[in-house]
């Protein structure tokens, strides 16, 4: 594999479920420290590729004023993540597409480069960010030629992440380091805590 760089890579944001866990709210829209969920996010990975998009299935008017391309799922029926993964990789013209979720706003500064170094050194497909004990299978880059094979795995009714990716080649990259950078925000509680944290990083911020 060439080494990547970032004009080789979108990297989009999934804003496209329902928020259960929330009561329904769209996660990627929920104020923290002052402005949304997502604005940070979006912080987080513009120095990290050239190309941004956000996927999403409603709201589409308050996504389309950050002034990126929303793109919604091409099948319908919030049929979770790798629906929202599929509308991205059709939609992108670069060789290779990161994700990440849109409730996790302190995203590593390195995200992108850790996971493609990993893909350079296996000759992977794709790659996740693994910290905490757990695999965070929507922290990931992936080859964007895996969208036919995506598209036969939803047409046979597969759901699951990290059940598609263990049949290819899949690279799991250590983040320990860096292991709260993936607390992601479920509950009005955990909004409170990561506000209070992103106001301190920002007045410690020259």
């Amino acid at each position: 594999m060439v080494e990547l760089n970032r004009n080789q890579i979108t990297a989009a944001v999934l804003a496209g479920g329902m928020g259960r866990r929330m009561g329904g709210m769209d996660k990627g829209l929920v104020e923290i420290a002052g402005k949304p969920m997502i604005a940070w996010t979006l912080d987080a990975l513009r120095p990290q590729a050239d190309r941004l998009m956000i996927n999403a299935n409603r709201s589409l008017s308050d996504y389309a004023a950050f002034g990126l391309p929303v793109i919604e799922d091409r099948h319908g029926g919030f049929q979770g993540p790798l629906a929202g993964l599929h509308a991205v990789l059709s939609a992108a013209t670069t060789p290779f597409v990161a994700v990440v979720p849109c409730d996790t706003p302190r995203l590593p500064a390195d995200l992108i480069t850790r996971l493609a170094t990993a893909m350079e050194r296996d000759g992977s497909e794709l790659a996740t960010a693994e910290a905490g004990g757990r695999v965070h299978t929507l922290h990931a880059l992936f080859r964007r030629d895996l969208l036919e094979d995506l598209e036969r795995a939803l047409t046979r009714g597969e759901r699951k992440p990290d059940a598609w990716y263990a049949t290819r080649r899949w690279s799991r990259v250590d983040f320990n380091d860096v292991a709260s950078a993936f607390d992601n925000i479920n509950t009005p509680e955990q909004r409170e805590a990561l506000a209070a944290q992103l106001h301190s990083t920002n007045e410690s911020s020259p």
